[in-house]
């Protein structure tokens, strides 16, 4: 018997309203507009606002994807939610945005950073195709301002908040998801961590006195592996779904700097126009990068039946992963 082909039936995102510019951050710690702009890209980002958290964002993103989807709550059969900024341990953050859209179907999180969403998809379009659930709603959601140490000048400038969401299912025959790669490095763990909150290190006055609590990056070797890792993950999804560089009519990279989506744009052999990059307003939002970029997509009509997309990603893990689908 033959798989289920299975694809976005709709997409849905939500940024928060709070803005905090690049000038803004020269008050705060020792950079500058141009520094950022020129090494990350990155103008400005979201910040959730204090009654904000994860599951709310997510919620916004999650309606919005059903309804463009043309389908109700009670067609979601299965919610996966892609974070590393869950509302709290537990219960997930995916059973509290089930209960806000009161849904009744399976729910659990995902954490595979800024991969996640990636590997949510790949999760779902199985569960999927093994003829378990017909329709899935899977969110990519972070409120990273959370973890972020405003203190830390090399990575205070990074990050973001947002949600994006689809919901998959089935859809005809040649079109939908084409490949997945998915792939992980847990030697290369230590470089980008929160050390603080787990049963490692429980918060104690010691871990929040040393900001352990926060993310540490050490950014030249993430920004090595991610710049190698990229560009091969994408080529790599491509080469599996039967197709060439020349084929793909749309990149949809995770946000992370804008130096390392034009070095896997350059591996792929294409320009910027194909490619959807919102790095400039949002910075990097982890697991809600590449959904947020791929509604903004949908909604600027840059995307269009028959079209082939390659969605890649990487984050702390070290994890990375890539699709390629039919629109």
């Amino acid at each position: 018997m033959n798989a289920i082909p299975v694809g976005i039936l709709g997409t849905g995102k939500y940024v928060p309203e709070r803005v905090l510019t690049n000038q803004q951050l020269e008050q705060m710690v020792d950079t500058n507009d141009e520094w950022i702009v020129t090494r990350t890209g990155i103008k400005e980002r979201r910040l959730a606002a204090s009654e904000e958290a994860t599951s709310d964002l997510a919620y916004k993103a999650a309606q919005q994807a059903i309804v463009n989807a043309g389908l109700t709550v009670e067609d979601i059969e299965l919610i996966i939610v892609a974070t590393i900024t869950p509302d709290m341990l537990f219960p997930s953050t995916a059973c509290i945005v089930q209960e806000k859209l009161g849904a009744t179907c399976p729910a659990f999180d995902l954490s595979a950073a800024c991969s996640g969403f990636i590997y949510s998809l790949a999760t779902a379009n199985g569960l999927i195709q093994s003829g378990l659930y017909k329709n899935a709603l899977v969110i990519g959601a972070e409120t990273l301002s959370r973890i972020t140490d405003y203190t830390d000048r090399n990575t205070c400038i990074l990050f973001g908040d947002g949600a994006g969401a689809v919901v998959i299912g089935e859809v005809p025959a040649g079109r939908g998801f084409q490949s997945f790669v998915l792939g992980a490095d847990g030697k290369g763990g230590e470089l980008l961590k929160v050390a603080g909150g787990g049963s490692r290190k429980p918060a104690t006055v010691e871990t929040v006195t040393n900001r352990e609590h926060s993310i540490y990056m050490a950014g030249n070797e993430v920004f090595k592996f991610a710049v190698r890792i990229m560009g091969s993950a994408a080529e790599e999804a491509i080469e599996k779904a039967g197709l060439s560089k020349k084929d793909i009519d749309l990149l949809v990279p995770h946000q992370a700097n804008i130096r390392i989506i034009q070095s896997a744009l350059n591996r792929l052999e294409l320009t910027e126009d194909k490619a959807l990059i919102n790095i400039d307003q949002y910075g990097n939002m982890s697991a809600a990068s590449i959904p947020v970029a791929l509604a903004e997509a949908v909604e600027q009509g840059r995307v269009k039946e028959g079209d082939a997309l390659c969605l890649v990603g990487f984050g702390g893990g070290l994890t990375w992963g890539s699709t390629v689908l039919k629109w």
